[in-house]
């Protein structure tokens, strides 16, 4: 197998951008949720967001984009990355489970009209697949951030972001980027 150059992981990362460039549907609904996410904070409401690893890594990304500031320097909206407490991380996956860490702070957290936004690159991840179930009966709004593969947490989201690869270092490349698309028009909106 031949080793790829930098330039040949810059080219595919490019080829992920220009897919999703190239998809209306899925940029209609990126622009969608970004009206959503307005929606939820004009209404005085939050968003929590869930990931493992690096999705774990992107979801506090997209959360202090939200709460801190994008671009503007304007008022914070309500936005967490449920992962930062580890104390609580390591307790509840020692007395309960990992696939429950998430679940349970939505259970605690959430109310009817607040979002979720479960980051997974397989969409299989099982706590975040959880967390996403849980939110739907708390009737909190959810989205799904995945690739291309079928995934377990299809059925469970309101909205499903799909980036436009089965390769997770491009499927987290695309996350980021859609990530960044909706703090700018939810800020841009707000307070722009």
């Amino acid at each position: 197998m031949k080793q790829k150059t930098v330039s040949d992981i810059v080219s595919e990362s490019v080829q992920v951008h220009e897919a999703i460039l190239r998809d209306e549907n899925l940029l209609k609904e990126i622009d969608w949720i970004s009206k959503v996410l307005t929606k939820v904070f004009r209404n005085k409401k939050k968003a929590l967001l869930c990931g493992n690893g690096g999705s774990a890594a992107d979801a506090q990304h997209i959360a202090a984009e939200l709460s801190g500031k994008f671009m503007l320097n304007r008022a914070p909206l309500y936005a967490e990355a449920l992962h930062v407490n580890t104390s609580y991380l390591t307790a509840t996956a020692n007395d309960f489970s990992f696939e429950e860490v998430y679940a349970r702070l939505v259970q605690a957290q959430g109310v009817k009209g607040d979002i979720l936004i479960g980051i997974s690159t397989s969409g299989n991840s099982m706590n975040v697949v959880n967390a996403l179930v849980e939110a739907k009966k708390k009737g909190m709004i959810s989205i799904g951030m995945t690739g291309t593969r079928k995934s377990k947490m299809e059925k469970h989201c309101d909205y499903l972001l799909r980036a436009p690869s089965a390769n997770t270092p491009r499927i987290q490349e695309a996350h980021i980027l859609m990530g960044h698309i909706l703090c700018e028009l939810v800020e841009r909106e707000l307070f722009g």
